[in-house]
């Protein structure tokens, strides 16, 4: 799960999900996808299988993307 040749940004962690990283994509996503106080990121039910998977895994591995999952976390949970 490390990064091979990209930097653990939001934008390549959106790029990790098949999701649009471009700025404004990123900024749409946020702004219609929220998560209930103290429900986990990889619960969210906007997520797909793969893409759940992923978060929970590199979050329970302390893998690179952990940074930019985290900075998700917090944007979701405003």
């Amino acid at each position: 799960m490390e990064i091979e040749g990209n930097l653990p940004t939001l934008e390549n962690l959106f790029n990790q999900l098949g999701l649009d990283s471009s700025e404004s994509g990123i900024r749409d996503f946020i702004a219609s996808h929220t998560l209930k106080r103290g429900e986990p990121l990889e619960n969210g039910e906007f997520w797909t299988r793969s893409q759940s998977d992923f978060l929970r895994e590199c979050w329970l591995m302390d893998s690179d993307w952990v940074g930019a999952i985290e900075q998700l976390n917090i944007a979701l949970h405003r």
